[in-house]
């Protein structure tokens, strides 16, 4: 778990722990990582300078607190035992390199689901495991049902500003019960906002809970393989990691217990795996998830006081004093607290265009323009460090560059945020690309966006066999025509193939050549053809009837490009 906009709070025994022991790990638990004489990581672990670049900013997690313990120095090395329930072998091994047996199974069901939708991405699900720990603990120890569902929902604290980012409510208590802040939620900790898009159904029950491991650890998978990354490059997996929780501590405890996780682990029953207990937000002990029913620490005992020493209030022995205990002096008193100065993000007003170009793109090709606004304060002054959502909206398949729906990108110094280039999909039309403000319930800004039909504006023949048939036979040459548009191949574009009565009457022949249909039945006008890759069209075979002379057969593309070939019929030489 990890803060929106402002950094968390940290306990210092815990950030020293970690310190020491992630330089004692680095050789041999995170490839290509190397610490300085502090145990700081130098090389490997460092945040890639592009991140967040088009990220969430606050990450699937808004930066929520997570926990901070670190594996064991001692790799895990299980050895095979029998269950003493079922008899059937299982590894036994440290008790941390165990994971409950459903949460183990998400893990690597998301894998394999992500292995086959996103190849390139190479996620391992021991990422998803040192990811799981981290936030929850492998959802506290396993305690999940059969579907996958913890028995209880798995919450952050509330993001109210108090140490902690301000993330006004957005899902109306959906998704974490709390009506005015969000709350980090489920295994995998997403904020609302995230899980409103990056949610997903992992178990096939038809809902998308953060609260079902099966459903956050897909989620997750997903969220990490964003951008086309390939997470067998450590630098891109630094990325995704920063990008789930934007703290380069969280970095190297997710390093951390992915190596550990690498060299072994063993399954062990739901409900039964270790629980961490220290937090990145509080001392030692102390939970990140405040739904965790605290445990009350009973008062200590007063300490009796050694011989020869009194208590205030009590006289020594012969000295006569007064037993009225001594006044104490008044308390100096300290000046009220400032108050907290407003986060950028709450100093916004409205968003505004800035620029934004024409939104038209033929299918399949980039958009020249890319959606542009500026957040602005009430006196109409650009807002830094704000983070401003586009989200594509309508039917379509078009899709910002890496193949998301949603981009989210932080304001620069004159508070203007550019989304990614939109990248057009085969489906033609309108479509809609809202930016808005996170954390804030402002007016967002609509853009239209069109997809318009992939052109062609010339036709040619692929050949110049002269095209002739006798009466009732059929022509021995295929129509083949190649489409262009710009001198450029027009691959994919929609033909039309008619045979026409003359060349000044367009209207469909009644009589002469003829196409069949799938039931073979004469037919004269083809609709619904399409282009291939290399912009070549072949027309069916054209049969002939009794009926001789000279006849035209007109192809059509969308963009204006016309073709007519002659198709001669005349009665075989004698």
């Amino acid at each position: 778990m990890a803060a929106h906009f402002g950094r968390l709070r940290k306990g210092a025994t815990t950030t020293a722990v970690a310190a020491v022991a992630v330089a004692a790990l680095s050789a041999s638990q995170a490839p290509g990582v190397t610490t300085d004489d502090l145990g700081r990581q130098a090389t490997g672990a460092q945040p890639s300078a592009n991140a967040n670049t088009g990220g969430e900013g606050g990450g699937a997690t808004g930066d929520s607190p997570y926990y901070t313990d670190l594996p064991p120095l001692k790799s895990p090395n299980p050895s095979p035992s029998a269950s003493p329930t079922t008899g059937t072998p299982v590894s036994v091994g440290e008790a941390e390199a165990g994971i409950p047996a459903t949460v183990l199974d998400a893990y690597k069901k998301a894998e394999a689901e992500l292995r086959a939708s996103k190849p390139g991405c190479n996620l391992p699900w021991q990422l998803l495991a040192a990811i799981g720990k981290v936030e929850s603990g492998q959802a506290r120890g396993g305690r999940v049902d059969a579907s996958g569902t913890t028995y209880s929902p798995i919450l952050g604290p509330k993001l109210d500003g108090n140490g902690f980012a301000l993330i006004a409510d957005t899902d109306n208590g959906a998704y974490d019960g709390d009506p005015a802040y969000d709350r980090a939620v489920g295994p995998m900790q997403f904020i609302p906002s995230t899980w409103e898009w990056a949610g997903r159904d992992g178990n096939g029950d038809g809902k998308k809970d953060p609260n079902n491991v099966y459903d956050a650890a897909l989620a997750a998978g997903h969220y990490l393989c964003r951008f086309d990354r390939d997470l067998s490059v450590q630098s891109q997996m630094n990325a995704a990691i920063l990008n789930y929780n934007n703290s380069t501590a969280y970095l190297n405890t997710v390093l951390s217990w992915l190596e550990y996780y690498r060299k072994g682990t063993y399954q062990v029953p739901d409900g039964t795996g270790t629980l961490p207990s220290h937090s990145s937000n509080s001392d030692p002990g102390a939970s990140p998830s405040p739904s965790t029913p605290a445990t009350s620490t009973p008062s200590t005992p007063s300490t009796p006081s050694a011989p020869g020493t009194s208590k205030p209030g009590t006289p020594k022995p012969g000295s006569g004093g007064s037993t009225s205990p001594t006044p104490k002096p008044p308390a100096p008193s300290s000046p009220p607290p400032s108050p907290t100065p407003p986060t950028p993000t709450q100093t916004v007003d409205h968003l505004q265009d800035a620029n934004t170009g024409k939104l038209t793109a033929t299918a399949g090709s980039a958009f020249d323009a890319k959606v542009a606004v500026r957040a602005e304060s009430k006196a109409s002054k650009g807002v830094a460090k704000v983070r401003v959502r586009f989200t594509i909206i309508g039917d379509t398949d078009a899709a910002f560059t890496g193949g998301e729906s949603v981009a989210t990108v932080v304001t620069g110094s004159t508070g203007t945020a550019t989304a990614p280039a939109l990248v057009a999909g085969e489906k033609t039309g309108d479509f809609t690309v809202r930016a808005t403000v996170v954390g804030r319930v402002l007016g967002g800004l609509d853009y239209t966006a069109t997809v318009t039909p992939r052109q062609a504006d010339t036709l040619t023949r692929t050949s110049d066999t002269e095209l002739t048939c006798v009466p009732g036979g059929e022509f021995a040459d295929q129509v083949e025509v190649k489409a262009t548009y710009k001198g450029a191949v027009a691959g994919k574009v929609a033909a039309t193939a008619t045979l026409i009565k003359s060349a000044d009457d367009a209207t469909e022949n009644d009589k002469g050549p003829y196409f069949k249909d799938a039931d073979g039945k004469t037919i004269r006008t083809l609709t619904d053809l399409t282009t291939d890759a290399d912009g070549v069209l072949k027309l069916p075979k054209l049969y002939a009837d009794d009926a001789t002379g000279t006849f035209l057969l007109r192809v059509n593309t969308t963009g204006g490009a016309v073709l007519t070939v002659e198709l001669k019929v005349a009665a075989a030489a004698s």
